[in-house]
């Protein structure tokens, strides 16, 4: 929760899903019990500060350009702390009896099965002997689902007579492939541009490594002899695994499967680029240390970031600045490189919020907000301004769990500052209603991405998320009002 108030609360639940498993697991408890009280928990922490959430930029952005003095850093994180005390009481001490003893499902949990080819050399002790010979000299594992030759097709027959040069398609773990390729005497085949065919590379200082292709990476969408991987790494691929599907027809060779985030490569070359590999951010090299960052520039980019939160929460510039100044400064100094940055925007949620922000403009310069903000008050009319800030609110905690958070922060802001002047009162407090109530996306688990990050972790169902979110959201309604109300009216 207090890492989630300056950092995007995404990354913080993918760091943290793998780990609670692991623990939950260690310790025989159950991990439905712990996700999604934590994924929630980030959501509250989010409502601490303006850079908590794109939806609080978003909100203060509006609320600015509609006249209201710009909310600083810190200037709503009393009532956020109070709430955010009961939410943790609860999330902590009734939220995981609430939820079931389910057991998760570990995607992986079975070993990963790779697609590749053996291709028979001369010395190999099954060429001239049948296939049932080769699959005997490897303890009965061999198992091939085809035999090329030239360009033949042959059935994998008991009987098939194998010859130098067969290339014979098998599926198995990293391990076994291995082991067929020291059996047999084959080397394991792969087709890559710039490799004369022969998918071979020195065998001086050879090792195996497994790579996951990341989202934004450049192979993304592409094979690998269309992005040339063998000409900049230096590393030949020897199979491939997705998540147990197959992965290609024998008549295509692995460098033209078109790659997804997620794919994973078997990749064997020289340990010094398989070391170069861990340092792109392209993949993900598994099961292998890693080398740590340079320490100055971890110190470096701390400090940049905490100039960038004092800046803003100073006053000496907007976070809008400070944030850019700080990005730029990252780069120059080379703490982050360009291509890392480029990727890490996210195009969807930057035209979701494009078309809020339009939205909005559209609803202000067309009326329809007077026409709303007369509806609410004659829907609350009489009421005490404490009520109607919580009916705000609760109507923002609902439209949030709907449709997109940031389009009902965008839509809510110049109706909560027609509502405070209709009724001749401060509208900050309104406007924080709406901040509050658009970021209360515990009912549903399509509220928010963390809450599908955890419900795929945890293999939670819709009603799990109503049973405790609902409960949760009135917490926070109930507690944010009174804090409101005590602090403006």
């Amino acid at each position: 929760a207090v890492l989630s108030a300056f950092v995007n609360n995404t990354p913080i639940v993918v760091l943290l899903l793998p780990i609670l498993v692991s623990v939950c697991l260690r310790t025989n408890n159950s991990p439905a019990k712990i996700l999604m009280p934590m994924g929630f928990a980030t959501l509250v922490g989010g409502m601490a500060t303006t850079i908590g959430t794109s939806t609080n930029l978003l909100v203060v952005s509006v609320a600015s350009d509609l006249g209201l003095p710009e909310f600083g850093m810190f200037d709503f994180v009393y009532p956020a702390a109070i709430a955010g005390a009961v939410a943790f009481v609860y999330l902590w001490l009734i939220a995981p009896r609430l939820l079931p003893d389910r057991d998760i499902q570990l995607a992986g949990a079975a070993p990963r099965l790779f697609e590749a080819r053996l291709r028979l050399t001369g010395e190999s002790p099954a060429v001239g002997k049948p296939l049932s010979d080769a699959i005997a000299l490897c303890d009965e594992k061999l198992r091939v689902t085809r035999i090329r030759r030239g360009e033949m097709l042959l059935m994998p027959l008991p009987d098939a007579l194998l010859k130098a040069g067969d290339q014979l398609r098998v599926r198995d773990t990293r391990e076994n492939l291995k082991l067929f390729e020291d059996t047999l005497k084959a080397s394991l085949h792969s087709v890559n541009s710039g490799d004369n065919g022969n998918g071979l590379l020195s065998e001086q200082n050879q090792s195996l490594a497994e790579i996951a292709v990341v989202a934004g990476s450049h192979l993304d969408g592409a094979n690998l002899r269309s992005a040339r991987f063998l000409d900049q790494f230096q590393l030949v691929v020897l199979a491939v695994h997705r998540a147990g599907k197959e992965m290609m027809s024998f008549e295509d060779n692995i460098a033209r499967v078109v790659l997804q985030p997620g794919d994973i490569l078997l990749v064997q070359g020289a340990g010094t680029q398989i070391a170069r590999l861990k340092r792109s951010t392209d993949f993900l090299v598994l099961d292998a240390t890693a080398d740590l960052p340079e320490p100055h520039k971890a110190k470096r980019a701390l400090t940049i970031f905490v100039g960038v939160v004092a800046c803003a929460a100073s006053g000496l510039m907007p976070i809008s600045v400070s944030a850019t100044a700080g990005a730029c400064l990252l780069l120059l100094t080379r703490c982050l490189n360009v291509g890392p940055a480029i990727r890490a925007i996210n195009s969807s949620v930057f035209f979701i919020i494009v078309a809020s922000l339009a939205l909005g403009k559209a609803l202000v310069e067309t009326g329809a907000t007077n026409y709303l903000t007369e509806v609410f008050l004659v829907a609350t009319l009489g009421a005490d301004p404490l009520i109607v800030l919580g009916a705000l609110m609760a109507l923002l905690a609902v439209l949030t769990n709907v449709v997109s958070n940031n389009a009902a922060a965008v839509i809510g802001t110049p109706i909560a500052i027609g509502i405070a002047n209709s009724l001749g009162l401060p509208p900050e407090p309104f406007v924080l209603a709406v901040l509050f109530g658009a970021n209360m996306s515990f009912a549903t688990p399509m509220a928010y991405q963390t809450n599908l990050l955890v419900m795929a972790a945890g293999n939670y169902r819709f009603l799990d998320f109503v049973r405790v979110g609902v409960p949760l959201t009135v917490i926070m309604l109930l507690t944010l009002t009174w804090a409101l109300g005590r602090i403006y009216f």
